[in-house]
């Protein structure tokens, strides 16, 4: 059986400061947002509180492939990205639709909002071949686009 990769999405482009929604601090959305995870991305389940699914779709990046098995690392992880800057320049209730980070092994992740109540998001890993891979790595490293 073939696996069919997933084509990244050319439309997810990370907001400028100056682009930012009016009201919208980095440092609010950083201490609001909140990491729940899913269970299509994770072998392991660590402490997420999540099972995953007895027949998981080989198109699903795992996010046990960046080593991360405690909600409360992902969760400082989502808010780094946030406080960073690291948000998509598409919002849905006040929450941007993504958010990046990277991990201290240098895994660059990917959270996409799951609950526009809450601004609840559950995160993977993007491949090395995503072209938003390189770009989050040089701004998370301090480096201006």
């Amino acid at each position: 059986m073939s696996v069919r990769k997933r084509k990244p999405n050319n439309k997810r482009k990370i907001c400028s400061q100056e682009a930012l929604p009016d009201g919208v601090s980095l440092e609010a959305l950083a201490g609001a947002v909140v990491y729940c995870g899913n269970p299509a991305h994770k072998k392991n389940p660590g402490d997420f509180g999540l099972t995953p699914p007895a027949g998981a779709r080989s198109s699903k990046s795992l996010c046990d492939v960046a080593q991360i098995f405690e909600k409360a690392v992902a969760q400082r992880l989502l808010q780094e990205g946030a406080r960073r800057g690291l948000v998509s320049t598409q919002f849905r209730g006040g929450w941007p639709q993504s958010i990046w980070a990277v991990t201290e092994q240098g895994v660059v992740l990917e959270a996409q909002l799951e609950n526009q109540v809450t601004g609840a998001y559950h995160g993977y890993p993007l491949p090395p071949s995503d072209p938003l891979t390189e770009l989050v790595m040089q701004q998370w490293n301090g480096a201006q686009p």
